[in-house]
């Protein structure tokens, strides 16, 4: 049996037929007949092939394909002659070498047909002449060690076709995927490249984001103001009442909160009083000035003023009266001597007016030659300065100026008030005052920081009440006050009724003013106490302002027994229509 791969058993020689698929030269015994031939290695491999595995370390001349020569074939001990069959098992046609010791050609298809010009396996043309030996071949015989396996493919003769191109064959073709040391570089550069590509396209998706976020705040923020500002009537354009909220709503229906201040002068004398009141339906604050001047019915039903009223009746009796006047609802009484005012404005930080005048320093050992509050805007007074500022009125001038001026102090000290009830209750109870019921610390306080939030936002003024020199009301001149401020309607007390007479004691004899009082009552007029004079004076006036009562000032002659003459044209004395002054012609009438 024909082994093709192993010619070590067997007798005779064999001779390279071909190639398997595996590359493997295929063998076999060369027949009887044919003159001896030179022993030929059966595993003599060519160098640069890739078959080392069957070398055996010994070399032995090896054949030259498309030479002109024949290397001796080695001998083998088998005399017998198998067949020798392709890669696909079909029979290989048996050749010997020809005369001239070349192989004839190989069919690696197995069709057995045969080029008449020698055909090289490996791709070169063969020849009949002598060939020059190629270098690095070696033929080897089976069972000996073949060389070291060469890397390197051997040179062949370049194969080129009829048109003299290069004639190249697919099997002469080897593609091998050799490692590249720079893949690694690459990958991690292209991974190097694609992760900073996400890092930039994951910063624009916040930096995106954040602009998204940020818009959206600002639009809520904007809508939210807005909406505020229209929730509180203070945007521009959108009402024709001054941007108020419950304008729309009647002035009678608008809800209020209303304290009296009456502000004590401890060292000069003299009161002042002002309304503090706070609108929580429009959410505007004012500061009503009240003159001393203003008409009001004492608890007996006789007439007096505000003045005469605070320092006579007391906290209690003028509310009410007030109440009656201006048709309001007064909710407490702040007396605040002009100490506790002191330290008011000392506790909340000195305040910061418009001065209209300059006050001299009471204290200063010259008067005059000082002056303790400069004329100026944006002027920062002390607790004494806020004091001296408000109780001032310089020469000439009348009780509204003074006024006016305590107004300036209470804005200035509201606007530095704490906006917060708790801390503004907490500085009301600082002042360790005692308060006239039912205001309480608390209450007032509460209070304080309502109007202090409106001063502080400019929704806060003053407002002087506008009164005749009577002291009366007309709803003319009160309605900018008295309706549209407080509320209310004006009811000056003895409207339409008996004619106010006011009594100065000028006789030198107290009880003078007694009878006359008793006189004018009894003759239907409503007596006003008018005091006592400074000075006597020889003889008595009867003094009416108003042309219209020119006739009740003579009425009120006759009653009192003195002469016609008496009567004259000139000031009377507040909440008055007819002031007298008693000089030492009268003769009261004896009972």
């Amino acid at each position: 049996m024909n082994d093709r791969y192993d010619a070590g058993y067997g007798n005779g020689p064999y001779e390279l037929v071909g190639y398997d698929e595996y590359g493997q030269p295929v063998y076999r015994q060369v027949p009887a007949e044919q003159p001896p031939q030179a022993s030929y290695d059966p595993y003599a491999q060519q160098q640069g092939y890739g078959y080392g595995s069957y070398a055996t370390g010994q070399q032995s001349p090896a054949p030259s394909y498309g030479s002109g020569q024949q290397s001796p074939a080695p001998s083998y001990d088998s005399g017998q002659q198998p067949s020798a069959y392709d890669s696909y098992g079909s029979a290989q046609q048996s050749s010997a070498y020809d005369s001239y010791g070349t192989q004839p050609p190989y069919d690696p298809y197995g069709t057995g047909a045969h080029d008449p010009s020698p055909y090289d396996p490996h791709g070169q043309a063969a020849s009949s002449g002598q060939q020059p030996r190629v270098v690095g071949q070696t033929a080897y015989i089976p069972q000996q060690a073949g060389p070291a396996e060469d890397t390197h493919a051997p040179e062949e003769t370049e194969r080129r076709d009829d048109t003299g191109e290069p004639d190249y064959r697919t099997e002469q073709f080897a593609f091998v995927e050799e490692p590249d040391g720079d893949s690694e570089d690459v990958i991690d550069w292209l991974k190097f490249t694609e992760n900073r590509t996400e890092r930039r396209e994951e910063a624009r998706r916040r930096a995106r984001s954040r602009i998204t976020a940020l818009v959206i705040v600002l639009a809520l923020v904007a809508v939210g103001g807005v909406g505020y500002l229209w929730w509180a009537g203070r945007l521009p354009g959108l009402s024709s009442t001054g941007g108020k909220t419950g304008a729309a709503v009647p002035v009678a229906a608008q809800k209020r909160d209303v304290i009296v201040v009456h502000l004590h002068n401890t060292g000069k004398g003299g009161t002042s009083t002002v309304l503090l009141v706070d609108n929580t339906t429009t959410k505007q604050g004012t500061t009503v000035l009240l003159p001393n001047s203003l008409a009001l019915t004492a608890d007996d039903g006789s007439p007096t003023t505000l003045a005469k009223s605070v320092d006579e009746d007391g906290s209690s009796g003028t509310r009410d009266q007030l109440d009656t006047v201006l048709g309001t609802s007064i909710q407490g009484t702040w007396r605040l001597d002009t100490p506790y005012l002191q330290n008011l404005v000392e506790l909340v930080g000195n305040i910061d007016i418009d001065t209209n005048a300059d006050v001299p320093d009471a204290g200063a050992k010259k008067k005059g030659t000082s002056l303790l509050v400069h004329k100026g805007t944006d002027q920062t007074l002390s607790g004494k300065m806020a004091v001296a500022y408000a109780t001032y009125r310089a020469a000439g001038e009348s009780q509204n100026a003074q006024l006016e001026r305590f107004g300036q102090v209470m804005l200035g000290v509201l606007r530095k008030m704490p906006s917060e009830p708790s801390s503004a209750i907490t500085t009301v109870q600082t002042l360790a005052q005692i308060l006239d019921p039912p205001l309480t610390d608390k209450d007032l306080g509460t209070f304080l920081a309502k109007l202090a939030d409106l001063a502080k936002s400019g929704d806060y003024k003053s407002a002087l009440l506008p009164v005749q020199a009577d002291g009366t009301l007309t709803a003319k001149t009160s309605d900018s006050v008295v309706k549209d401020i407080l509320g209310g309607t004006a009811k000056s007390p003895g409207a339409g009724s008996a004619v106010r007479v006011s009594v100065q004691n000028a006789t030198g004899v107290k009880g003078d003013t007694e009878k006359a009082r008793v006189v004018l009552l009894n003759g239907g007029f409503t007596f006003l106490e008018g005091g006592t004079a400074s000075a006597t004076q020889d003889t008595s006036k009867v003094i009416y302002s108003d042309a219209s009562r020119k006739a009740d000032a003579t009425e009120v002659a006759k009653t009192l027994g003195l002469p016609t003459g008496s009567v004259t044209k000139g000031s009377v004395s507040p909440g008055a229509n007819v002031s007298v002054v008693l000089g030492r012609d009268y003769q009261p009438a004896t009972s």
